[in-house]
């Protein structure tokens, strides 16, 4: 399926942009579409218009349900699922949990998400651990990744934390794999997919982390505050609530008033209710599915895929470049190598003149435009882009 513009522009049409402008930001925020946002404005609707019912005696079961086609989607059970806002809210969820001790390690990667990486520097800190890094070099070679992270683990190694896409460099690492090779050393692993449902087909039980958290309103494109924590049973008990409330009451167990919002098996009271909140882009999450089902979704990422490597491929061959992976090592979003001077500026220049959204992104010394290419972006929005980079350059 290649990119056609009449199609591209009836997709655009179902979504809330403003059409004004070249939208190839997708990976920042998300884009929610329209009808999936009508639902989510339902739910709120409904939540004020009795509170009591609809928080007090509703909630859990409808939470239920929507964990139940999340974790269709996903290949999870809903008892392994928690909603959460975000997934660096999952993140700390789970460094916080963690009994780090003086002595202890957590490994990681050079590419990993800025956020992220703060949330265990101040873990291992605050416990006298170790927030270990290894250097993933750009070019991109799949092949070695695995053992370039094997490399620094030691018997003090507690927890691996990686990203299932990049934040910074777009690169899909092969998770599946390290996984593996940790669970079977002892070793337990945290992977951030806060870029991945959506644009890779997942299977969380085959990919086999201990904590994996993903976002629901990026490239799934529900609501903003959509994300999840996923929790294989034999870990569940490591991980706290980052908000004790009510599920923590024994009480709650053996009382069916409790129990329809702070829900019934340990882990989803933990979790599930944190005190009063919207929780209507949670119930929006179906709807963004089913949109993806009703639209043809899935068929359409490879076109996506294939014009995103497709610009790429221009500005680079303008400039003389090469790509810092292979293009099977990139999903929708994709890297440009751009000049690091003046960087910090561009993204704002493309903004303010040009209309195009569309980040900066660093990783060491190097910089990038990030394209996130859906099925709303056409060729002509490829286009303006390689035009506006080489005056920019010019």
């Amino acid at each position: 399926m290649t990119v056609n513009a009449e199609e591209a522009a009836r997709i655009r049409s179902l979504f809330l942009l403003s059409p004004d402008i070249i939208f190839l930001n997708h990976g920042s925020f998300g884009a929610c579409p329209r009808e999936v946002f009508e639902v989510y404005q339902a739910r709120q609707l409904e939540l004020e218009r009795n509170p009591v019912e609809f928080l007090g005696r509703r909630s859990g079961e409808l939470l239920l349900r929507a964990r139940s086609e999340l974790g269709r989607f996903l290949g999870a059970r809903p008892r392994d699922l928690a909603f959460i806002p975000n997934s660096t809210y999952g993140v700390n969820t789970v460094a916080k949990s963690l009994k780090l001790a003086p002595g202890d390690e957590v490994l990681s990667t050079d590419h990993e998400y800025g956020a992220c990486d703060n949330t265990w520097a101040l873990a291992c800190r605050g416990a006298g651990a170790a927030y270990v890094k290894a250097a993933i070099p750009l070019p991109f070679d799949r092949a070695s990744f695995v053992d370039r992270v094997w490399a620094r683990v030691t018997p003090r190694t507690r927890l691996i934390f990686v990203s299932h896409i990049t934040s910074g460099t777009a690169l899909v690492f092969p998770v599946e794999e390290l996984c593996a090779r940790a669970r079977a050393a002892g070793i337990l692993t945290m992977v951030d997919g806060a870029h991945a449902p959506g644009q890779l087909e997942l299977d969380l039980e085959k990919v086999g982390a201990d904590f994996y958290v993903g976002n629901c309103h990026k490239w799934l494109m529900a609501p903003k505050g959509s994300a999840f924590l996923h929790v294989r049973p034999g870990a569940q008990g490591l991980i706290e609530g980052l908000v004790t409330s009510w599920g923590y009451s024994e009480r709650t167990a053996a009382n069916a008033e409790q129990e329809a919002y702070a829900g019934r098996e340990p882990f989803e009271r933990r979790h599930q209710w944190q005190g009063t909140r919207d929780i209507a882009a949670f119930l929006a999450v179906p709807a963004a599915i089913e949109f993806r089902r009703k639209y043809g979704w899935a068929e359409r990422l490879k076109a996506c895929h294939d014009l995103a490597l497709e610009t790429q491929g221009r500005v680079l061959a303008a400039n003389g470049l090469e790509p810092i992976a292979d293009g099977g090592d990139f999903a929708q979003m994709v890297p440009i190598p751009v000049p690091p001077e003046g960087a910090e500026r561009l993204s704002r220049w493309l903004s303010s003149e040009r209309r195009i959204e569309v980040p900066v992104s660093a990783f060491g010394d190097r910089r990038f435009v990030r394209i996130s290419i859906q099925p709303y972006n056409s060729q002509a929005d490829a286009d303006a882009l390689v035009e506006a980079l080489a005056a920019y350059q010019s």
